[in-house]
């Protein structure tokens, strides 16, 4: 086939195409505005030319130090100023961004850094213990950069061979930093919770976070200069990509090491904040706040929240307070959320659980979204928008991941026929809003966190007297879902308690995995032995 007029004589060149990249998104803020707040934790006010000026600092130290394009920058730090600027910093040197789960041990975290390549790990000397015995697992030490907090309540312990302040120091704030030549490249490295066997590394390219922190905006009509705080952990998905949207909107980043209602109730009045993100919990903790603790504020309050939907209660409690909800979904291999409830005037009308039941659902795609549907995982067939066939749910677009880093099987299998496969099952509606009835994945959504099934059955058969076990989510008003065990004893093995179960598990896994509830019973099972775990859902809700 010819090529058309339109192509000839009209290449691509330095003047026309350039790779999509969030990291010209701080440039163009901290020119243009320079002396706005950036940056807010505790007594610390920083605006975005100080901010810029320390994320090229970064990157410039981690070149002096001997750390070549390409290669990973782990960190475990909450939410603190130091990760804001990781998420531009190290990009900026050409490097890749690994942050890691502060709540991992220190065992699924060795292996983070030895599967990523960790060349440097940042530090908060909360996690000192958990990353020593991390790093002292590992054959190729990465160099320990801690990261002093005047926010951290306890005594400070540095593992590191340098602070972080002092590394900034080592750099030039004037350092010719690098976009990249290829959009495809990496700028960040996400860890799965490891659902089925190990953590799977999810590799995000610069395409794909400029797309998702552009769309961040438009879902949610954020204007310019938000001031938004992170309840959201920034470890997870790159805290939706949303450090990039701040700089995008040159808005203020109010920083909050742990997730407090008190605290979060504070901010939002003193501090002015106009957005926050955060799983169900969060919300229920707001909502369940003492009368004393509760403070008014007459600025308007926006709020997305994903995972298990929040009951129609807490919906409407936040509301009450003056605080929007709107409800999204998404996946580490997306991202973060890249579907959104969109509302529709007329359901305000409805009585509040009405509008909490619509709410509840997934939704339709965001608009960097390219494809979303509900069909048969095999035949890629839609199923019909009747709201009762279920599919699972298909996503295709500029943001899905790349792929699982050194691990190109599962990349296939996640990616095959076109579509990223989401391993969740839903149903479609006839307005065309998607919303999820179970997951093939079995995972349990606890707080914002994921929890294998499989991980905590495994940690429970551990025990001598357990024959078998199964794990199921049960819904939960405070945490949106919790663990359910049943467990079927050996015979004559003695007394076992509930709190026995539970004390085993919490010798071998972080405490959100720990089953809230243990049945001791017989397990329901196929004509081939396979136990029903639908038949337990039911039984949980029951407990």
């Amino acid at each position: 086939m010819n090529d058309s007029i339109f192509e000839q004589g009209l290449p691509k060149t330095a003047a026309n195409h350039v790779a999509l990249s969030p990291l010209t998104f701080i440039e163009r803020s901290a020119s243009i505005y320079p002396d706005y707040p950036a940056v807010v934790h505790g007594e610390i006010r920083r605006d975005w030319a100080e901010t810029w000026s320390r994320c090229r600092r970064l990157a410039s130290a981690l070149e002096k130090r001997g750390i070549q394009p390409g290669e990973t920058v782990a960190a475990m730090l909450p939410n603190v100023p130091a990760m804001f600027e990781a998420h531009f910093g190290v990009p900026l040197a050409g490097c890749v961004l690994n942050t890691l789960n502060i709540r991992l041990d220190a065992e699924a975290i060795a292996y983070m850094l030895e599967h990523g390549e960790a060349r440097v790990v940042l530090v908060d000397p909360e996690f000192a213990d958990v990353i020593e015995d991390a790093v002292s697992r590992l054959a190729i030490k990465p160099l320990v950069i801690d990261v002093d907090d005047a926010m951290f309540e306890g005594e400070a312990r540095h593992i590191g061979e340098v602070e972080y302040e002092a590394l900034l120091a080592e750099g030039d704030p004037d350092y010719a930093y690098r976009l990249p030549e290829d959009e495809w490249q990496a700028i960040s490295l996400n860890y799965t919770s490891g659902t089925t066997g190990k953590p799977k590394g999810v590799v995000y390219h610069h395409r794909g976070a400029y797309l998702n922190a552009v769309s961040n905006i438009l879902e949610w009509a954020m204007p310019h200069h938000p001031v938004y705080l992170w309840t959201l952990p920034m470890f997870h998905c790159n805290g939706w990509c949303f450090p990039w949207t701040i700089a995008a909107r040159a808005g203020t980043s109010v920083c909050l090491r742990r997730v407090d209602p008190k605290k979060i109730m504070n901010l939002i009045a003193d501090e002015g904040v106009t957005h926050f993100s955060g799983a169900p919990i969060v919300l229920n903790g707001l909502v369940n706040l003492p009368d004393e603790d509760k403070r008014s504020f007459d600025h308007p309050v926006k709020v997305t929240t994903a995972g298990a939907a929040p009951p129609a209660s807490v919906i409407s409690g936040v509301e009450k307070m003056g605080i929007e909800v709107t409800h999204v979904y998404g996946l580490t291999e997306v991202y973060g959320p890249v579907t959104v409830c969109a509302w529709r005037e007329a359901w305000d009308e409805l009585p509040v659980e009405e509008r909490a039941k619509i709410k509840s659902r997934q939704g339709v795609r965001y608009h960097m979204l390219e494809a979303l549907c509900v069909a048969d995982p095999n035949t890629l067939e839609p199923v019909p928008k009747d709201g009762e066939t279920i599919g699972e749910i298909l996503m295709r677009g500029n943001n899905v991941m790349k792929g699982y880093l050194k691990n190109e099987a599962a990349t296939e299998q996640a990616l095959e026929g076109g579509w990223y496969h989401t391993g969740d099952l839903a149903v479609w509606h006839p307005d065309g809003y998607i919303e999820i009835k179970d997951r093939s994945k079995d995972i349990i959504i606890s707080g914002g966190e994921n929890i294998s099934t499989i991980e905590v059955e495994n940690a429970i058969y551990g025990h001598p007297a357990v024959e078998e076990a199964a794990v199921v989510a049960k819904p939960d008003e405070k945490w949106g879902e919790t663990p359910c065990a049943f467990v079927k004893l050996k015979v004559g093995y003695g007394e076992v308690t509930e709190a026995d179960i539970i004390d085993h598990c919490r010798a071998h896994l972080a405490r959100f995995k720990v089953p809230k509830t243990v049945v001791f019973t017989e397990l329901p099972k196929t004509s081939t032995g396979k136990i029903q775990k639908f038949v337990l859902r039911e039984e949980a809700r029951k407990q």
